[in-house]
């Protein structure tokens, strides 16, 4: 079986209420996005969620939907619960897409969901980063890899630190520095995806407010596919509805 796409959707959001639902074109955000993950490749794709708006939506452009719970703390937790009810094998791969992602490259869920396997449970990516305003910004979350390409450490730091670079030109990136920036998205396999919600939370976590150093912290490895440029961003305010809009036009 191929990877499986299951997409978290909820309407609670302060910055652009009804998110999920807002209009994209004719169709809404949550069914653009499972048209993206259709184009990748994957096996099955499914909306998760609480809202019977939603899911109706859903229904109506023909998207599955799974209704789930209301109270889970975090879209893995509601993923999850969807993962349960559809029986999968222990190793079915699960890739976790947010649903305000409508301008998502199919090929990079792909390319995440390919990197799970018997010995890596977990997947992610990355792309390089080159602007020293994002290298020192604590709200773009960086990853570091060891020679397999496997996460050795995300944080909000600046990291790696280029001790004389960063010494000589502190403001400004170094020649040849390679530093990565960590993109959300997540394959897991439905082992993996149904023990994460009762590890125990970490302090690495607590400190640098990221849930995948609890992974880290209990030893599981997360390999990390680098793609060679930053997506397109996904949609947290009115104004990125609007600049989405352009690619979507009536």
């Amino acid at each position: 079986m191929g990877f499986i796409v299951i997409i978290p959707a909820r309407l609670a959001s302060t910055r652009l209420p009804n998110k999920p639902l807002a209009d994209l074109g004719g169709k809404p955000m949550v069914v653009r996005v499972a048209e993206r993950a259709g184009a990748s490749g994957a096996a099955r794709i499914i909306v998760a969620t609480d809202h019977e708006t939603i899911a109706a939506a859903c229904r109506e452009h023909g998207v599955q939907v799974c209704m789930t719970r209301a109270d889970h703390p975090s879209g893995t937790d509601r993923i999850a619960e969807v993962a349960r009810a559809l029986n999968l094998a222990p190793d079915a791969v699960v890739v976790n897409l947010q649903g305000d992602e409508p301008l998502i490259d199919p090929a990079l869920l792909a390319a995440t969901a390919a990197r799970v396997g018997v010995d890596v449970p977990m997947a992610t990516c990355a792309h390089p980063l080159h602007d020293a305003a994002d290298a020192f910004n604590p709200n773009v979350v960086k990853v570091v890899l060891d020679k397999a390409g496997r996460a050795l450490y995300f944080s909000r730091a600046t990291i790696p630190w280029h001790r004389d670079g960063f010494a000589q030109s502190r403001g400004q990136l170094p020649a040849a520095y390679a530093a990565l920036r960590h993109i959300g998205l997540y394959a897991y396999t439905n082992a993996f995806l149904q023990t994460y919600p009762t590890l125990e939370p970490a302090p690495l976590e607590a400190v640098e407010a990221l849930e995948q150093l609890r992974v880290l912290w209990h030893g599981y490895p997360i390999a990390v596919h680098v793609t060679g440029s930053a997506p397109a961003a996904g949609v947290d305010t009115p104004d990125d509805l609007e600049r989405v809009r352009l690619h979507y036009p009536n």
